[in-house]
């Protein structure tokens, strides 16, 4: 009976190798600390300040923001919906044609 099982249990052995390789090989997760930098930059007061503040803070800095290229509110437009929609970005909707005229009117092609 031995002798008729015997190759099964290689097969077995064989299939089950791999595994076992993989369960030894595990990947060890640690905690990793960031301090990121501090920006006290501000968006200049103006018309809709407020709402780029409230929502365009959580992800960009005030800097970085305004370090970009004019555009113009069309091009705007397509960027604050790109946010929202390719990055999930948390814009309350009520807030976006304020955001759009902020950053016009701030950084907008003449």
């Amino acid at each position: 009976m031995l002798p008729r099982i015997l190759p099964a249990i290689a097969l077995l052995a064989i299939a089950v190798a791999p595994a076992a390789a993989v369960a030894k090989a595990a990947v060890e997760l640690n905690s990793v600390s960031l301090e990121l930098p501090f920006g006290d930059r501000t968006f200049p007061p103006g018309p809709g300040s407020d709402a780029i503040t409230r929502n365009c803070l959580a992800c960009h800095s005030a800097g970085m923001v305004l370090n970009q290229p004019a555009l113009s509110r069309q091009a705007w437009a397509a960027e604050v919906n790109k946010m929202i929609h390719s990055y999930d970005a948390p814009v309350v909707p009520g807030d976006v044609d304020a955001i759009v005229g902020y950053l016009a009117a701030t950084k907008g092609t003449k």
